[in-house]
């Protein structure tokens, strides 16, 4: 899919769509084509190499130069639904400027890129290139904070659940929180190498506070590595803790089973001692044999019951 943007002017920032590409335009591509990716080369002079770079899930973050064109490719974070739960991932996103346009590629629909042509950024311009980079750069270091918080939130939650009922669904939703943070600190590591490349770049300093604006995108970058960094060492703490509350459950159980065992096995052996067809059997031939059996079989059973309850063998 390709979608084609222009601003009208610094006056009137209203986002216009457009049929054909322009100078000072914005050209969004999403999932596309070979075809499309062709066309789009064919039309503009990128690489089609720069075109395809975001399409592979692997691809790391990073900057090259071609024939007066730039390509930074950075991770973004998503999220997706996955078994009714929300689950957090990231995914390349290629930016490329040119001498006429701009061009971004991605795999997926991304809430960041949405956010300009639904008008939620102030001050966005199709034609200030380098400023619309670093406008994209600071929406992606805030997508990550906000996905982080929601991921702190979300564990709190599972951890009161878990407090409540030890299951292995909120053991599962966790381990899925904490493998998202790995995800998360992989990105957001390789997307600060980066951005301290694009510090050295003169293209990015083309208008007053741009090396101020990239300035605050690298702190904000670094502050998301360092609560990603603090959320995965409460996640692997608490996932620890609740491993060893499940251990710990499980051998109360085993104690308490085998408490019982004990118990039951009791009346078992004298049932099958006087079960045997002896005539010496003792108490055979007495009246009240079966009371006087039943008694025994009650004091020994409780007596061992208290001693068991005294080693603390019930809880």
């Amino acid at each position: 899919m390709i979608q084609i943007y222009k601003s009208v002017s610094e006056e009137n920032p209203t986002l216009k769509t457009l049929k054909n590409i322009e100078n000072g335009c914005w050209i969004n591509i999403v999932a596309p084509s070979d075809e499309e990716l062709i066309l789009i080369s064919k039309k503009t002079n990128v690489p089609l190499e720069f075109l395809k770079a975001p399409l592979d899930d692997e691809e790391t973050s990073r900057i090259d130069i071609e024939d007066n064109c730039l390509l930074v490719v950075v991770d973004i974070p998503f999220t997706e639904m996955e078994e009714n739960s929300l689950t957090y991932d990231t995914y390349p996103l290629a930016i490329i400027h040119t001498d006429k346009q701009i061009i971004t590629v991605c795999l997926k629909n991304s809430r960041i890129l949405s956010d300009f042509i639904n008008g939620k950024v102030k001050s966005f311009f199709t034609f200030k290139k380098s400023r619309f980079i670093l406008q994209i750069l600071s929406k992606i270091a805030s997508n990550y904070l906000l996905y982080l918080r929601q991921i702190d939130k979300k564990s709190l939650m599972i951890e009161k659940r878990l407090h409540k009922s030890m299951k292995n669904r909120e053991l599962i939703q966790l381990h899925s929180l904490e493998k998202s943070l790995v995800y998360f600190s992989t990105s957001l590591k390789a997307n600060e190498i980066t951005l301290e490349k694009m510090l050295k770049l003169d293209i990015m300093q083309k208008y007053e506070e741009d090396k101020d604006v990239l300035e605050d995108v690298i702190i904000e970058n670094k502050q998301a590595i360092e609560m990603t960094e603090i959320y995965s060492n409460i996640l692997a703490s608490t996932m620890d803790f609740f491993a060893s509350v499940i251990s710990n459950n499980l051998n109360i159980v085993m104690k308490v089973l085998a408490s019982v065992t004990i118990l039951m096995a009791i009346p078992e052996i004298f049932g099958g001692i006087f079960g045997m067809n002896f005539d010496k059997m003792p108490l055979i031939n007495h009246p009240y044999g079966f009371e006087i059996i039943s008694v025994i079989i009650l004091f020994l059973t409780i007596g061992t019951a208290y001693l068991l309850y005294k080693k603390d063998m019930f809880s």
